[in-house]
């Protein structure tokens, strides 16, 4: 059986704790600017040009409707390889790159679903008091829709958590990749269950301020 699973979160809670991080920081990365490309592909996939919105929603379907591991090894091999003058890119700053694509399709669409929920009446009168389309949608719409879309944002933010465990099949120190360097000091099943139970800790613990953010919103509100 080995050694229990305190015995070995007490002797290697360093390897855990720096995994921990990179999990954090891989996660906040990819929303952070998933959601600047994001709201740009919103933005198209909302435009009344049938080209660019296709354009727009052949992108979204695409990274929303394949597996996310199969885009990191897409961004892994063939990227740099396909394109030359991506080739300055890193292998780590590759699967980033995949990490923050995928996360800008579903960012574009809680942008999408925001931006719909703020009332059509706002946007008719800023326009009839001879405001640009671009400033009714910079200044009166989007900060209202990103008041209504923080909890789904954090949303996102946790659900990139759990999916950054898949950069460690690339290498990448996040938590999961402990299991890869204690699986060399033949510690097979102990980090599983350590590493399961940072996840639901840190993710419960993150649900539970989401909850307290949308309580206070929608008092605000």
């Amino acid at each position: 059986m080995g050694p229990g699973i305190i015995e070995v979160f007490l002797q290697y809670w360093p390897l855990f704790l720096n995994g921990l991080i990179g999990t954090l920081k891989y996660a906040f990365i990819a929303v952070l600017f998933g959601s600047l490309l994001g709201v740009l592909v919103a933005i198209v996939n909302m435009s009344s040009n049938k080209i660019v919105s296709t354009i727009g929603s052949v992108y979204v379907n695409v990274l929303r409707g394949t597996p996310l591991l199969v885009q990191m090894y897409i961004a892994y091999f063939f990227i740099p390889m396909a394109f030359p003058a991506l080739s300055f890119l890193s292998k780590e700053q590759c699967v980033i790159l995949s990490l923050i694509l995928n996360s800008s399709a579903y960012v574009s669409e809680i942008f999408r679903s925001g931006i719909n929920a703020v009332d059509k009446g706002q946007t008719e009168a800023a326009r009839s008091l001879g405001m640009s389309a671009k400033n009714t949608m910079m200044r009166i719409i989007l900060p209202q829709a990103v008041k209504n879309i923080l909890p789904a944002l954090a949303n996102e933010y946790i659900a990139m958590i759990k999916e950054t465990s898949l950069a460690g099949t690339f290498m990448l120190y996040e938590l999961m990749y402990t299991r890869t360097l204690l699986a060399n000091k033949f510690l097979v099943w102990q980090p599983l269950f350590i590493i399961a139970g940072i996840y639901l800790i840190v993710t419960m613990v993150l649900s539970a301020l989401v909850r307290v953010m949308e309580k206070r919103l929608s008092i605000s509100d």
